[in-house]
């Protein structure tokens, strides 16, 4: 992929103080495509139209991952549109009140047909799970609920690389495409922790999931989905601690 213009972080900082608004409504063009992903991954810019006819004063843009349809390779274990469990997980993370996914939306129109739009987090590719968890000890406590999100969303696919921290010191998780099976799949990085005792502030919000999974959330899962969801909730209440892996084997591939 060329070189790309700078300012990153300032379409960051603006895209997120207007909302999903702008992933949702603005005109998408095509930066590039992201090496070494299993799908086909591309960076985009997004921007205001208004912005493109000069009406307004103050650019309104920021880059974005987009994921199309057509780029996802075939799996036995999940069915085409896993753009639509990157929503999902954008969505879980919203109802849980923890903004550890980056702001995603579906669009019908990018330029290789429907896909998620998930806006850019500017970071250091230098740091990952593996560098944060030995690093500052202020980020554990982002790590264990993210451990906690990974575990409700049953994400099959927590390499290292897919924790960011951003420019602006937050951790975010990334690459959500394989969660949400109904069974039980989980497959991270994240065992540091395992045995702790979950934060009693996680368990409370975690809790109403076991009753009723939200109407936005459950449109892109299945009904077993959806029910998977709250039963691994429910244990998670019953349990209250991180699980451990006695199998070793429960890791991604590759680790980074």
């Amino acid at each position: 992929m060329g070189e790309i213009d700078g300012g990153a972080g300032q379409r960051d900082a603006r895209c997120t103080e207007r909302g999903i608004d702008l992933l949702e409504r603005g005109s998408i063009r095509l930066l590039g495509q992201l090496a070494h992903s299993s799908n086909e991954t591309f960076l985009v810019e997004v921007v205001n139209d208004a912005d493109q006819t000069g009406s307004s004063p103050v650019t309104q843009g920021c880059w974005a991952i987009y994921k199309p349809e057509w780029g996802e390779r075939p799996l036995r274990d999940f069915p085409p549109g896993l753009y639509r469990r990157e929503r999902a997980a954008f969505l879980l993370s919203e109802s849980l009140g923890w903004g550890v996914v980056p702001p995603t939306v579906i669009r019908e129109e990018g330029p290789f047909g429907v896909g998620s739009l998930q806006l850019f987090i500017d970071h250091d590719p230098a740091e990952h799970y593996f560098t944060l968890v030995d690093g500052d000890p202020a980020h554990l406590d982002e790590l264990r609920r993210l451990a906690v999100f990974d575990l409700v969303a049953n994400n099959t696919d927590r390499k290292a690389g897919h924790v960011l921290r951003g420019t602006d010191g937050r951790l975010r998780g990334i690459d959500h495409g394989l969660c949400f099976a109904a069974p039980f799949k989980l497959r991270t990085v994240i065992w540091d922790f395992a045995g702790e005792r979950i934060d009693a502030g996680l368990l409370a919000d975690v809790a109403p999931l076991a009753d009723e999974v939200p109407a936005a959330l459950a449109e892109h899962l299945t009904w077993f989905e959806a029910a998977a969801l709250q039963k691994r909730v429910e244990h998670l209440l019953q349990e209250q601690v991180l699980p451990a892996d006695p199998t070793g084997m429960r890791f991604p591939w590759p680790l980074v």
